[in-house]
């Protein structure tokens, strides 16, 4: 299992562009859809965790997946499968990256890359929206949440997206902690 868990994130990390966000449509695919070895409902637990914790949310789910399949040794194995292709490729990357970056086939590559990435985070956060539970907080949330995204790139607030987590995360335990102090009335 060590092994297998390894070898798919090396995969995952070997065959994804764009960073963490990117990785997720390949995670969910390799680790919910072929091996099963979580449910929908726990990647997307996974994800808002890996997500408020500090650190690239690839290698944090990462981290936890192989926790959760073989604790430290699974965690360890998971995380330097998705670690090691990117670290390996930019370390030979920045050995000829001068004489690399100025080819200009290469600038038209990283254009259509980056349409690309943008595509896979846009469905991987479809896919979520559409899986998730429709209930009023998280329509609310969601709406909200969008647009302070929009106002907050079309006015150039000064805003970072951290706050935005940490009030949803907020938001989330406090209604969480009513609903459930409700119900043991």
């Amino acid at each position: 299992m060590l092994f297998k868990l390894f070898i798919t994130f090396l995969k995952i990390g070997l065959f994804t562009f764009g960073g963490g966000y990117a990785m997720i449509p390949l995670i969910k695919e390799e680790i919910v859809e072929k091996k099963k070895w979580i449910s929908n409902d726990e990647m997307l637990e996974i994800i808002a965790i890996a997500e408020s914790t500090p650190g690239p949310i690839a290698i944090n789910m990462a981290t936890y997946i192989g926790y959760k399949n073989r604790k430290i040794l699974g965690s360890i194995f998971a995380t330097l499968g998705v670690v090691l292709p990117s670290m390996v490729i930019i370390i030979l990357i920045s050995l000829i990256y001068n004489s690399f970056i100025q080819n200009q086939y290469v600038k038209y590559a990283f254009v259509g890359i980056k349409c690309a990435v943008a595509i896979l985070i846009l469905k991987a956060g479809i896919n979520m929206i559409i899986k998730a539970e429709k209930k009023a907080l998280f329509i609310i949330l969601l709406v909200l949440t969008i647009i302070l995204m929009l106002c907050i790139e079309i006015f150039s607030w000064s805003f970072s997206t951290i706050f935005i987590i940490l009030i949803g995360g907020i938001i989330g335990i406090v209604c969480g902690s009513i609903k459930k102090a409700g119900k043991q009335e």
